[in-house]
């Protein structure tokens, strides 16, 4: 094997990792503040994707509008499910919000179902850079996975100073270390548990959008959400960062795996990883890394 196709292997295997990364932030977001694992995360991620395809081919918004309004949808979506439907199971057991995410998951997927021209093609977003290359010597990249990669650093950067730098960031990340605190510090748990949901639509939706270049956009481009769990869980699903690195290193071991072993094996790898990795760091790399220092 030579080193440039290790190299491109690499980069596409962080590029796909940073979607794995992507929607496993979603998944630790809302966990964090709610202490819910949301089961229809990929179907956001779907939805996201279909909705800016439908405002730009069907309404006829210019794409990067549409692709704003896809997620801004995305994000208002979050926030009335919470309000509408997911408030209802607090005090109940874990279960029952668990099934109730489920449950509308099936209905976002059943909504864009009797859509006809959603399930009988694939379609794809008319990105300029999908399909160009950037060459380094005789080093081949996709410009789709370099925009993926850039793109998912800029959103965790973001993020990162949302978090640091801001009142509603700080109220999120107080209310997920401690709600009844963040309570008597006048903190609305609700708002934040409302916020909390709409966040984690809107990363899904941007996580679609960016899946969209690599994959098309299809009914099932939503089961990614199937290997971007695992990506959380090894995360610690209370680490950000963690999340984001448990993607990357999915990512990456999934497409060696598809380079070095027989096809097909590299879809068992990421569980593999998952049932390994917690045996040796129960509680995530996050919380393994932080014992170790």
């Amino acid at each position: 094997m030579s080193t440039l196709v290790l190299v491109q292997v690499l980069t596409s295997g962080i590029a796909v990792g940073c979607i794995y990364g992507l929607v496993a932030l979603s998944f630790v977001l809302i966990y964090k503040a709610t202490e819910t694992v949301s089961f229809m995360q990929g179907e956001l991620l779907m939805l996201g994707a279909f909705a800016a395809l439908a405002l730009h081919q069907g309404a006829g918004w210019p794409l990067p509008l549409a692709m704003g309004g896809a997620v801004a949808g995305l994000v208002l979506l979050g926030a009335l499910l919470e309000r509408g439907v997911l408030r209802r199971a607090l005090g109940q057991p874990h279960l029952t919000a668990l099934l109730l995410t489920f449950g509308l998951g099936l209905m976002l997927r059943g909504a864009v179902a009797s859509v006809p021209a959603a399930t009988h093609s694939m379609h794809r977003l008319p990105l300029a850079f999908v399909g160009e290359t950037l060459e380094v010597g005789g080093l081949v990249l996709a410009a789709e996975h370099l925009v993926v990669i850039g793109a998912t650093a800029a959103l965790a950067a973001l993020l990162t100073l949302f978090f640091r730098r801001t009142r509603a960031g700080l109220a999120l990340r107080a209310c997920s270390e401690n709600a009844t605190v963040a309570a008597l510090m006048g903190v609305s748990v609700e708002g934040m548990h409302t916020f909390a949901w709409a966040l984690g639509a809107g990363v899904a939706a941007v996580a679609g959008l960016l899946l969209a270049p690599v994959t098309f956009v299809h009914l099932n481009m939503g089961l990614v959400a199937l290997k971007a769990f695992p990506a959380a869980v090894l995360g610690g699903m209370t680490s950000l960062p963690g999340a984001l690195a448990g993607g990357v290193f999915l990512g990456v071991a999934e497409s060696l795996a598809g380079l070095m072993l027989p096809e097909g094996v590299k879809d068992v790898v990421p569980y593999v990883l998952l049932m390994g990795g917690l045996l040796v760091f129960p509680d995530g790399f996050a919380a393994g890394w932080r014992g170790r220092r």
